[in-house]
């Protein structure tokens, strides 16, 4: 199964699980429209679209870069027209692209939580909507969110209520989209890694490398997104999923490649 002649359109791939996403899609042979803000190196995130672009081309794939903001629609729009002219067409959409703050209610600013929702639950919505009409004209086409699965459990809400609404909404737009795209034949499906992934934005955030050191790496999400992708539309759409589930069910069982540390040693990611 491949994803050769593929066209994706990854939000947020300048760097950790998207990145990780276009290298695996790129090593096929596909065609990755890297959608991200970082032109210009970051002091503190290392990778840039460009970065991601040389990377993909030099694992065998086809690559363009496009600087866009995923809550500023005539950005994505451009970003959208020039993924169909450079390839034709959209194939498969990844909303990874996500902003993330583990504040308290009160200590949520608002332009926070404003930019949380905008990149999260906002930008999710707005690149779908520009993308399902190319969608609808591809083969086994896919929209798949890095999201978490969807729960009534006030223990995933109230140490970071501002946060869960935001990637909470994402996975709101799994629901509803996999039954409003249903008739297309166009899957919306949510993944979700079972552990911590080590990126730099999570080291940022956890502080240090002895949580990095209890993490695996995002080439598992990167693994289990294409099992997704090279599953039949039709037959998986509206599901949960767990990278870790994924896999197994694609018949791999040693996880050993994916962290420095045994499974029982691993930190459980955030809603799982």
């Amino acid at each position: 199964m491949t994803l050769r002649g593929k066209t994706l359109f990854i939000t947020g791939a300048s760097r950790g699980i998207g990145k990780a996403i276009a290298l695996r899609a790129g090593r096929d042979g596909a065609n990755v429209a890297v959608i991200g803000k970082t032109e210009a190196p970051h002091p503190k995130l290392p990778g840039t679209v460009g970065d991601s672009v040389r990377e993909i081309e030099e694992a065998g794939g086809k690559a363009i870069a496009c600087v866009a903001d995923v809550r500023i629609e005539e950005q994505m729009a451009a970003a959208v027209a020039a993924t169909v002219q450079a390839f034709g067409g959209i194939d498969i959409l990844v909303n990874n692209a996500s902003a993330i703050s583990l504040t308290s209610t009160e200590a949520t600013e608002l332009k926070r939580f404003d930019l949380m929702f905008g990149v999260n639950t906002r930008g999710t919505f707005l690149s779908s909507k520009l993308c399902i009409p190319h969608l609808r004209r591809a083969q086994n086409p896919h929209i798949l969110m890095l999201s978490p699965p969807l729960t009534q459990e006030p223990r995933w809400f109230a140490p970071h209520l501002a946060y869960s609404i935001a990637k909470y909404g994402m996975s709101l737009c799994v629901l509803g989209l996999a039954e409003e795209l249903k008739r297309d034949g166009i899957a919306v499906n949510a993944l979700w890694p079972r552990t911590v992934i080590r990126t730099a934005a999570v080291q940022n955030l956890l502080g240090g490398d002895g949580s990095m050191a209890r993490a695996r790496n995002p080439e598992i999400v990167a693994d289990a997104a294409h099992v997704v992708f090279t599953s039949k539309s039709r037959e998986l759409s509206g599901r949960f999923l767990i990278d870790e589930e994924v896999l197994r069910g694609a018949g791999v069982t040693d996880f050993s490649q994916y962290a420095d540390v045994p499974d029982s040693e691993l930190l459980p990611d955030f809603f799982v």
